[in-house]
């Protein structure tokens, strides 16, 4: 039997001692230990009646039970379904009645707020707190480690990502096993990730930057990762002698820059640092240069895609720019229904193996962004210069 995620992310992990994980509180966990959580998680989703196809809606604090709860989800061929931790009672309720999951995990603490949401759409809820306690950490306590994964094909939905609504409602974007597999494969392969690396992660996992670029990239080439549970100069400070690597969004490079302490000495050792998720302004680029040495790599993706662009890891990372169309991506720029010519603007499509399936339940929005022949209008204006970029 063969589950495409589960066998390339999570399956090699099994039995190794070597860490995986290195956490704020001076804590490691090895990859055998990861993957037996994986495995109880895995048992306790099956327990509480979650099986292919079925949807569970996680939205709990970043945490090594948060991470490998993604991990149980592929392996029981569930739809994980993350959310902002931000989000308001009200607003889960959007999400879980149109998604109708089998399970809602959250902060105990929420249980309260939360239950009515739970038993006005049929759906159980498991409690998982920031510090890897709750009702679900109980019921895999319970579990044995040793989980043998459900058969998934590669069209299979492993995830439902919604989108941030900034015009109407909140889209959920259907992502395949293979949408996720493609793309972790080919930025590691650009970006030269490998099993030496380690990758300094401060982001968020309800979102594609940490979840699916970030996390999938290092299961996938085995290497570790220094696991913050957000952004604190402190630690990512204390943090840095000992990754080669880090992904982060915009604000991590302006905050790292009002630090005196950032300096090449600091970050000298460092192979990769790569921004996304909202625009790196040039003068950010060039004053992070200047002060350590270091040109940011700017990629640029999104929900529906993962990622579909990226400067080169070898060879020009221009400022103000997201680079170049992925390998086996394909890129236009359109405008009243043609390509625009070099130098104007017009509206980014894309076409690949990381293009999402539709948006659930909106056969409507989905015919109207997601052409017949696999482009997808992304609705982002962009220009492209002589170079590619």
């Amino acid at each position: 039997m063969t589950n495409p995620l589960y066998d390339t992310l999570f399956a090699p992990l099994t039995g190794q001692s070597r860490v995986l994980l290195h956490l704020a509180n001076g804590q490691n966990i090895t990859a055998g230990a990861f993957a037996a959580l994986v495995g109880q998680l895995a048992g306790a989703l099956l327990a509480s009646g979650v099986g292919p196809g079925d949807r569970v809606a996680v939205q709990v604090a970043k945490s090594p039970e948060a991470l490998a709860l993604y991990g149980a989800c592929v392996a029981v061929g569930a739809v994980f379904l993350p959310l902002n931790t931000g989000y308001t009672a009200t607003e889960v309720d959007y999400f879980v009645g149109n998604a109708t999951p089998r399970v809602l995990v959250a902060d105990p603490v929420n249980m309260a707020v939360l239950a009515p949401v739970c038993t006005a759409h049929g759906a159980q809820f498991l409690g998982l707190s920031g510090q890897g306690t709750g009702s679900l950490m109980d019921l895999a306590a319970r579990q044995d480690a040793d989980f043998a994964p459900v058969e998934r094909a590669g069209s299979d939905l492993a995830a439902i990502l919604y989108t941030s609504g900034t015009t109407g409602r909140s889209k959920g974007a259907m992502l395949s096993h293979d949408n996720l597999l493609s793309n972790a494969r080919v930025l590691a392969d650009l970006w030269q990730f490998s099993d030496r690396d380690v990758l300094l992660h401060a982001l968020p996992i309800f979102h594609t930057h940490g979840l699916f670029v970030a996390s999938n990239v290092s299961l996938l080439t085995g290497g570790q990762m220094v696991f913050l549970p957000g952004f604190d100069p402190e630690q990512v400070v204390a943090a840095l002698p000992r990754a080669t690597t880090m992904m982060g969004v915009p604000t991590f490079y302006t905050r790292l820059l009002d630090d005196e302490r950032l300096t090449r000495d600091l970050v000298g050792h460092m192979r990769l640092f790569i921004s996304g998720s909202a625009p790196l302004l040039a003068e950010t680029h060039t004053a992070f240069e200047t002060r350590t040495g270091q040109r940011i790599l700017e990629r640029y993706g999104m929900t529906e895609t993962n990622m579909n662009t990226s400067n080169p890891t070898e060879g020009d990372r221009r400022a103000g720019t997201v680079g170049l169309p992925l390998p086996g991506v394909d890129l236009r720029i359109m405008a009243e229904g043609r390509e625009v010519a070099q130098g104007e603007v017009g509206v980014i499509e894309v076409r690949g193996p990381n293009v999402f399936q539709g948006y659930w339940q909106m056969p409507d929005k989905t015919a109207e962004d997601l052409r017949p022949d696999g482009w997808f209008i992304t609705g982002d204006l962009g220009t492209r210069d002589a170079e590619g970029y």
